[in-house]
């Protein structure tokens, strides 16, 4: 960082570190031990996908490997989602850190946008906690049962909770809805 960054009030960007996904296992324990929200053993990897055959190769591995499911959204963001058996949350995570491992490792870090591991409670909103590829954090998303609508107080609760487990993101406007992705259950 050069001086006039410091003057102007700018940051260097956080260098994403894919390990800190292994940090959800003990999430997971934290969340089934303070409330009733329990995994789904659903997780997925949201990415920009990018024309040529070394992408659609990589992409094919991966599914192949890991028994992904792709699918793309509404703004045209691929998905891979993974399934596992809800209490294999760390197979889970491994299985998404291997595929954004292999992204990074081809040189396609910079299409990686974020990954989420999916849990339910039958007493009220489901939640994802979704890792920002570009930020190095995670943060929570509550989203109300049968509705596009999020319970941000929840969410505040659910990350002060999971401090010292996840490095959670303290920009707030930066905790976008992950409406419809896979491995959010509704």
């Amino acid at each position: 960082m050069g001086l006039l960054d410091v003057l102007l009030g700018r940051s260097k960007p956080v260098k994403p570190d894919l390990d800190q996904l292994f940090g959800l296992t003990s999430a997971a324990i934290t969340l089934q031990a303070a409330t009733e929200l329990r995994p789904t053993g659903l997780g997925s990897v949201c990415f920009s996908a990018v024309e040529g055959g070394a992408f659609t190769e990589i992409q094919q591995d991966l599914h192949t490997l890991l028994a992904t499911e792709s699918s793309r959204d509404s703004y045209g963001y691929t998905w891979l989602l993974s399934r596992h058996d809800p209490e294999d949350v760390t197979g889970l995570v491994t299985d998404l850190h291997a595929v954004n491992s292999t992204l990074e490792q081809h040189g396609f870090g910079p299409q990686l946008l974020c990954s989420l591991v999916g849990f339910s409670d039958p007493a009220g909103p489901s939640l994802a906690l979704v890792y920002l590829y570009k930020r190095g954090s995670f943060y929570p998303v509550c989203k109300r049962p049968g509705e596009q609508k999020r319970d941000n107080a929840r969410e505040l609760e659910i990350a002060a909770l999971l401090k010292n487990d996840l490095r959670i993101e303290s920009d707030l406007s930066r905790w976008f809805p992950v409406w419809g992705a896979p491995g959010m259950a509704d």
